[in-house]
């Protein structure tokens, strides 16, 4: 899995319901097949491969508007060249 979308999840996961945020972490957290999962929800392989292909647009779509990691990404690499102290408490709140 992209690295990255671990992150948007764990910035908007709470935006999916609980069967999305469900499909997404046996997926890619709990390294659950698409057919272990379907199975598990009594659902065709098809349809919790178009959930999760549908979570990945949605945290693309979100993070294209909301910016949010984006943001982090540019804090962080501003933050590479402060004082620890400094940045410590920046990263606190962050």
């Amino acid at each position: 899995m992209d690295l990255k979308y671990s992150y948007l999840f764990d910035y908007y996961g709470e935006l999916f319901t609980d069967k999305q945020k469900e499909y997404f972490t046996d997926y890619y957290f709990n390294n659950l097949t698409l057919q272990e999962i379907a199975d598990n929800n009594n659902v065709s392989r098809n349809a919790v491969h178009k959930n999760i292909k549908d979570i990945l647009a949605k945290l693309d779509y979100y993070e294209e508007k909301l910016k949010l990691y984006s943001n982090k990404q540019k804090i962080e690499k501003l933050l590479e060249n402060v004082d620890v102290d400094i940045k410590t408490k920046i990263e606190e709140l962050i």
